[in-house]
């Protein structure tokens, strides 16, 4: 890829409304462009990001030799409120700084973007939305807001909204964090480098799966124990800020694609209106977004094929160059609903 092809921009979207009721003041969505769009404006690919993930984190699924190939589409990598690129409680000033960012959730995230989509790219139609995790919760968002306006929808290691186990699996990573007495509720003067490091230590244990520590899976990363590992993944989260893991975390918890002014809590409803050409990926060792679950959200999408990911790698199987088998699968995916012609 040239540079010309890889663009790193602001959308600078004003005072913004929120599905809460608040308004996030000075709205601003950080955004990966990589390729151009053509004249009709329908090769247009969005990659949503993923919960801790910065853009960067989703460009091992573009290149020349992938279906996502900059030379025929326009690749757009949006990221998250609250996750430290857009605007976050990390780099907000003022009143909304900190602990006082205001709640933020699926919808909002989506509905932004859609402006971006519309005052950026002219309004353009979506070849598909792809994303993992988080990234594929929007990628439902998207679908059931604007099934006129995406031909086609890849969620991989996700479900349609947050399950309540998956909830009880998220209020521990957070306790580890917050239990750290230098967080002080959220105003800390330091980062909470003990809290950090626990949330870190606690969520590796959740990523992958029971069969990935089982037959050392680990080795093929490159580490040469357990432990080695977990320090991988407390340095990790030592470069996080505490206050924008707990923002997407929350934005996390309240995950639901129904739950918006569209479909006012109607699940089955917001699932119907999924009838453009989706790919449902779960892993089949996920731990927190079961294969049992994404099934259930399946059946209930008129234009779903379920094709879980087989692999020990657990939640981390659907990520973007993390596990050359899946990787190579969800590629392939993404290759057949860009052949399908959608609305």
């Amino acid at each position: 890829m040239t540079d010309k092809q890889r663009l790193e921009e602001d959308f600078e979207a004003g005072d913004l409304p929120l599905s809460s009721g608040e308004t996030l003041h000075s709205a601003r969505l950080h955004y990966h462009q990589i390729g151009e769009l053509n004249a009709p404006k329908d090769n247009l690919i969005l990659l949503p990001t993923y919960y801790g993930g910065a853009a960067p984190g989703n460009h091992p699924w573009v290149g020349s030799d992938s279906p996502l190939d900059p030379d025929r589409y326009c690749i757009v990598i949006p990221s998250m409120l609250g996750a430290g690129e857009s605007s976050s409680p990390s780099n907000t000033r003022g009143q909304q700084a900190g602990p006082d960012f205001p709640a933020v959730s699926l919808y909002d995230n989506v509905m932004l973007q859609k402006r971006l989509v519309d005052d950026v790219f002219g309004g353009a139609s979506l070849a598909l939305v792809m994303g993992w995790s988080m990234g594929g919760m929007q990628a439902l968002q998207w679908g059931c807001l604007f099934p006129d306006k995406v031909r086609g929808v890849l969620a991989t290691c996700c479900t349609a909204r947050c399950t309540p186990h998956n909830r009880v699996f998220l209020e521990g990573v957070k306790a580890a964090l917050t239990c750290d007495q230098t967080f002080q509720e959220g105003r800390y003067q330091r980062p909470p480098r003990r809290g950090l490091k626990a949330f870190g230590r606690v969520y590796a244990g959740w990523a992958y799966s029971q069969a990935f520590f089982r037959h050392e899976l680990w080795r093929d990363l490159g580490f040469d124990s357990i432990e080695a590992l977990l320090r991988f993944w407390e340095d990790d989260h030592l470069g996080q800020d505490a206050n924008n893991l707990l923002s997407v975390l929350g934005t996390w918890q309240r995950g639901d694609i129904s739950d918006n002014p569209v479909f006012q809590g109607d699940y089955k409803a917001a699932l119907a209106s999924l009838t453009m050409p989706t790919r449902v990926m779960p892993g089949s060792t996920d731990l927190y977004f079961t294969v049992e679950d994404a099934l259930q959200d399946a059946r209930q999408m008129p234009g779903a094929t379920f094709a879980p990911l087989i692999s020990d790698w657990g939640h981390i199987a659907g990520g973007a160059g993390r596990e050359t088998r899946s990787h190579q699968k969800i590629l392939a995916a993404a290759q057949s609903l860009l052949d399908t012609k959608g609305p």
